[in-house]
């Protein structure tokens, strides 16, 4: 990562990661889908309207996780290997807490936060028995996704592909028969979707058993370091907050969809799941930049900075405004795999997507300058950006602007108004994000410069 040129080592880092988060957004893909052409429209709202909330308590910890890459990368720009393995193993050990405890809350919790949610009575229970399942699986889930954050630093992007192209088909398998067969609904696709993300750990925890080099697991090593956390949580906590904003305010979003009803809800958890595939396809180049931006950092490369910024956000917008067409021209086709007995909730889900599509773009180049700057190992203003752009933006609107526009609009262009809170805060953040990346980078390269100047006296 930290010699020759960057735009193909970039793509080939990236691609595979777009399969892998491709593959994970598919059991949910696949849950909504089985239960919407086996068990009807209550069904994918039951399933559908716990994603935000499952985002909400799952991504924090999640995020942390891009702490772990952004160290372990550095570390080994650095060549300091001891570090690197115990990074590694303090990383597997936190995802097995973090999952425990997020398990546990989710388990319990479930049904209170589906009623702070103003999840609709009719899909209530369904919801429920979904959420309460889905989260008995989240330590399988969280050791995988700090696993996995560990071994891509080492640049294999395509193991991960293989467990859970593995793992994906496990869950569409029995996803169908206990759905079809056995009649189980929403219970029978959340089992899927968990006995799969226990395929997927194992199958990675046992690479990494068999793998030579600091990056490699010894299950006698898992166990905290304490220098090693400090540093992962400093990195990751930021992003976690992040995404914590970004999931406080999906989920008030959502409870403000679920207001509406069930046609709503059914369509907006649709295109949610639609957008997802163009996102994580985005967000592969935010990871790269972030994992090539810590290596080169660590190494002193310092000149390639923004050879990594550009190629990543020109891969990026590339993939952001193809797929966005695909998904703008089809998505009528596309809902109705989700919703095929329901024509109004298609056109709900058509709207937001018509929003979406056009603008995603932006989301992505907002979240590469970001990882851009977590990767030169700044990430507390990111954050703060985050925090104030998006969510203050999101919030205001649904306190203020959406009744407002419920009552003098009606509840199409209200629901409509929603959703386009999401591009101008895309817009107005990752503006303020850019801005801060090149001020790093220039504040790295002043720096470097000063400490090359030979202190008087020096004839070294």
């Amino acid at each position: 990562m930290v010699h020759g040129p960057l735009a193909g080592k970039m793509l080939m880092f990236a691609i595979p990661l777009i399969l892998t988060t491709m593959l994970q957004l598919l059991f949910n893909a696949a849950d909504i889908i089985v239960v919407g052409q086996f068990s009807g429209e209550g069904a994918v709202a039951a399933v559908g309207s716990t994603s935000f909330l499952i985002n909400l308590l799952i991504n924090f910890f999640a995020g942390i996780s891009i702490g772990a890459t952004a160290y372990i990368s550095a570390e080994i720009g650095r060549n300091k290997l001891e570090g690197v393995s115990r990074a590694a193993h303090t990383s597997v050990m936190i995802g097995l807490i973090f999952g425990i405890a997020v398990g546990l809350i989710g388990v319990f919790g479930a049904e209170i936060f589906l009623r702070w949610m103003s999840t609709p009575a009719d899909v209530l229970d369904q919801a429920t028995l979904y959420l309460r399942i889905y989260f008995a699986g989240t330590p399988f889930f969280m050791v995988y996704t700090f696993a996995r954050a560990v071994f891509i630093t080492s640049g294999d992007t395509k193991s991960p592909l293989i467990y859970l192209t593995i793992a994906g088909a496990v869950n569409v398998i029995i996803n169908l028969i206990l759905v079809i067969v056995f009649d189980m609904g929403v219970a029978g696709v959340a089992i899927g979707t968990v006995a799969s993300q226990f395929v997927s750990v194992v199958l990675m925890l046992g690479k990494m058993s068999v793998t030579e080099g600091p990056l490699g697991l010894d299950l006698k090593k898992i166990r905290i370091d304490k220098p090693a956390l400090a540093k992962i949580l400093y990195l990751g906590i930021p992003a976690g907050l992040q995404t914590l904003v970004f999931s406080v305010s999906n989920v008030m979003i959502q409870s403000s969809v679920n207001s509406l009803g069930m046609l709503y809800v059914a369509g907006n958890s649709a295109a949610s799941n639609v957008e997802g595939f163009v996102w994580t396809s985005m967000e592969a180049f935010n990871q790269t930049a972030m994992t090539f931006m810590g290596q080169n950092y660590g190494a002193g490369k310092y000149e390639r900075f923004n050879k990594i910024y550009f190629i990543s956000s020109g891969f990026c917008f590339l993939v952001g405004v193809g797929l966005g067409l695909i998904v703008l021209v089809f998505r009528v086709p596309i809902l109705s795999f989700y919703l095929p007995t329901s024509e109004q909730a298609v056109y709900y889900g058509s709207l937001r997507l018509f929003i979406f599509m056009t603008t995603y773009w932006t989301c992505g180049l907002m979240n590469v300058a970001a990882g851009c700057a977590r990767g030169l190992e700044h990430p507390l203003f990111p954050m703060i950006v985050s925090m104030v752009g998006v969510c203050g933006l999101r919030v205001f609107w649904i306190i203020k602007g959406f009744p407002w526009s419920i009552e003098r609009f009606g509840t199409e262009i209200g629901y409509q108004t929603l959703v386009a809170t999401y591009p101008v805060s895309w817009v107005i953040t990752g503006s303020v994000l850019i801005v801060y990346y090149f001020y790093v980078r220039k504040k790295i390269m002043v720096s470097h410069s000063a400490e090359q100047i030979p202190k008087q006296g020096d004839i070294s």
